[in-house]
């Protein structure tokens, strides 16, 4: 059920995209798999233009949204039931680090969207770049043109040719998951290496972990 609702949002998500952008000026792709060192990553739209590139994570969720960037779990609240899901940003984070990598392109070219398409409210002041309407508004804000003609055409031919000749799929990308999520030497939230540390305070002071390198901007952490 769960993977047709997310599906269903993906479609949803798409057909907007589709309905509000030039196809003149932005190249989309959709539902990309996107192989690294550190295992691979899915983007559920790429959209390609000289005014950069955005990757959109898309929630197909209705009722009351709760978080905030800094919590690593947020809540959706429906009925008077509350169901917590991973912070989307979390997601973009390793998303935009591992596409900046494959295409040898800076990160500073890459925006990151959390676009909500379900019938939902906001009930927590949220970043910017999370939204639940005006997909395509919010994409062409941005107005300077940061890509040249020469680079946008490396970059789409080489998603074109990852999307037409990849023989990855979703359960290669799970599996991959699992994976990352076992590992004690890299961080399954943004592909950096994990780190030992030692808490230096609360009840199990003195004790060591596994950190992610990229503190604070990913917290993950898990017993060493």
């Amino acid at each position: 059920m769960s993977f047709l609702k997310g599906w269903f949002g993906e479609k949803k998500t798409a057909f907007n995209i589709w309905l509000f952008l030039d196809n003149e000026a932005y190249r989309r792709y959709h539902n990309v798999i996107i192989p690294s060192k550190n295992g691979t990553t899915q983007i559920d739209h790429i959209i390609i233009s000289k005014y950069g590139l955005f990757i959109v994570e898309t929630k197909n969720k209705k009722g009351w949204i709760f978080g905030s960037e800094q919590q690593p779990k947020w809540t959706q609240s429906i009925y008077g039931k509350n169901y917590p899901f991973q912070n989307p940003l979390r997601q973009t984070f390793r998303q935009k680090k591992v596409l900046a990598k494959y295409l040898l392109v800076p990160e500073s070219l890459i925006h990151t969207i959390i676009f909500f398409n379900g019938n939902c409210e906001f009930k927590t002041k949220m970043p910017e770049n999370v939204i639940n309407s005006g997909l395509g508004k919010y994409i062409k804000q941005y107005k300077n043109i940061i890509v040249s003609n020469d680079d946008l055409k490396l970059i789409i031919d080489k998603l074109d040719l990852l999307v037409s000749h990849s023989d990855l799929s979703n359960k290669d990308h799970l599996r991959s998951l699992r994976e990352r999520k076992r590992s004690n030497t890299i961080c399954p939230k943004c592909g950096a290496n994990l780190v030992e540390r030692v808490a230096k305070r609360g009840p199990n002071k003195g004790t060591k972990f596994l950190g992610c390198e990229n503190y604070p901007k990913c917290r993950f952490t898990k017993n060493a």
